[in-house]
């Protein structure tokens, strides 16, 4: 019987993992915690690997798992920042992710971020807080229908986004480095980012993580937006340079950001602090401040996605083993 090792293993993810496992007659045995050299000796007498990594990858771990005949890594994300892809290639191992588990999932929470800013529900929650319940200016929002969108990569997240968005009614303008013919319907694709956001209301972010998009929102883009535009970034936190917009959002470029992701989330995002000191002044600023919507990288975290993560993974571990290739390879 094939026999699989995943680490990174919530709890909320032994279901959809005990019900693969059975369906498809391989044993699964799994982990909590992360795949380290500590604990490689773990991965041994096993035949496939499923990770959920986040955060700095050590590169020895390649040359071990290969000693362990090892043949791949699924990454259970669709990011895949965290590898070396070369290394783990001379190292004979294949890198998979899970490319789509729920894009409408993190569309939505794109939207429904952007809604909260738009509709001024901050300062509703403030003033009925210090019970002020007084009809004025400052209250008076936008209609949805009246807006301008950019759309910053318009692949499956982002074209969910851009339908969801022309359903309200608004314009929306995108920029993507692929021809998109089938949604010129709803999408006015501009030839470069800073043709898409000049006139943007919103702007909603929906690209990779890599080397090209490394800061693409750095203080030079931020300064080609209007004044009071709302900015979401559920894509990858290395995407935005974080100061970059936080000088955005005291100057007012920036009216309201919603923040899913943040470019040093890994020693934070899917871990406890409740009861231990966050030393980050900048992830603190952003969670403190009332014109920031922060999440530590949810907007995909729904039922659905987390059963397509995993048996994602596990697809791909599978494809790997019977067929030595596989469709969702990123090396």
């Amino acid at each position: 019987m094939v026999r699989i090792k995943m680490f990174d293993v919530a709890p909320y993810e032994i279901d959809a993992i005990k019900n693969w496992s059975a369906e498809h007659q391989v044993e699964v045995d799994y982990e909590s915690h992360p795949l380290t050299m500590d604990n490689i000796e773990q991965v041994k007498g096993y035949d496939g690997l499923s990770l959920s990594h986040n955060g700095p990858f050590n590169p020895e771990i390649y040359s071990k798992l290969e000693s362990y005949g090892i043949k791949q890594i699924a990454q259970r994300s669709a990011g895949f920042d965290m590898y070396d892809l070369e290394e783990a290639k001379a190292h004979n191992l294949i890198i998979t992710t899970v490319p789509s588990y729920s894009p409408s999932s993190i569309a939505e929470y794109a939207v429904t971020g952007t809604l909260y800013f738009v509709r001024q529900l901050p300062l509703i929650k403030q003033r009925m807080e210090n019970h002020n319940f007084v009809w004025d200016a400052p209250l008076i929002s936008r209609p949805v229908k009246d807006l301008t969108v950019a759309i910053i990569g318009v692949g499956r997240i982002g074209s969910i986004s851009a339908q969801l968005f022309s359903n309200f009614g608004c314009k929306v303008v995108g920029y993507d480095i692929e021809d998109k013919p089938e949604l010129e319907n709803i999408v006015e694709f501009k030839d470069s980012l800073e043709e898409a956001i000049a006139q943007a209301d919103i702007v909603s972010l929906h690209v990779p993580g890599n080397k090209e998009t490394y800061h693409m929102f750095n203080q030079a883009a931020f300064n080609q937006l209007k004044d009071g535009v709302i900015f979401v970034n559920c894509a990858r936190g290395m995407v935005v340079e974080t100061q970059a917009l936080l000088d955005a959002l005291n100057s007012g470029k920036v009216a309201g950001a919603v923040i899913d992701t943040y470019e040093n989330e890994a020693q934070y995002f899917r871990r406890d602090f409740s009861n231990r000191e966050v030393q980050d002044e900048t992830l603190l600023e952003l969670i403190e401040r009332d014109d920031v919507l922060a999440s530590p990288h949810i907007a995909f975290f729904t039922h659905e996605a987390v059963k397509n993560l995993a048996e994602g993974g596990l697809n791909s571990t599978m494809e790997v083993l019977e067929t030595g290739d596989a469709q969702t390879r990123v090396n």
